[in-house]
């Protein structure tokens, strides 16, 4: 069931957004990621509109909207390759038919899903907080 996050969702969602962080993104120090979890929780998740999945009673993956913009989007290692990333995206689209979203140069699985879920990119650039270069991705449906 995916539904809008609530406060009381927060803990879990930072949670999986720190995990599937590291894991997805280990050419980046994971000492970064976890000096950004305050930011997360303080400023970009109150600043997107947020939602999450829920499988029995458990929040397994969310993602967040910031305007047209897919801000973020995880699933735990662990349900990853079930299908959920795929709801999570036609959810998203449904409230924001043209999105965008920027996914880093190194990060091949997650570049693969979003060419799969139809996507292009756009540009590329370097990421300016980690010095890492991105696709900038937009959705063509």
């Amino acid at each position: 069931m995916i539904r809008q996050c609530t406060l009381q969702d927060i803990n879990s969602v930072l949670d999986i957004w720190l995990t599937s962080s590291i894991k997805a993104h280990d050419f980046v120090p994971a000492e970064f990621w976890v000096s950004q979890v305050d930011n997360m929780r303080d400023i970009y998740i109150p600043a997107s509109k947020t939602y999450v999945v829920e499988l029995d009673s458990k929040i397994v993956g969310f993602y967040s909207l910031y305007e047209n913009m897919l801000a973020a989007i995880f699933v735990l290692p662990e349900y990853q390759g079930k299908g959920i990333g795929k709801q999570l995206i036609a959810h998203a689209k449904e409230r924001s038919p043209m999105l965008t979203l920027n996914v880093y140069t190194e990060n091949v699985a997650s570049y693969q899903f979003y060419l799969s879920q139809g996507f292009t990119v756009i540009s590329d650039q370097v990421c300016e907080h980690t010095g890492h270069m991105e696709y900038t991705m937009r959705s063509n449906t």
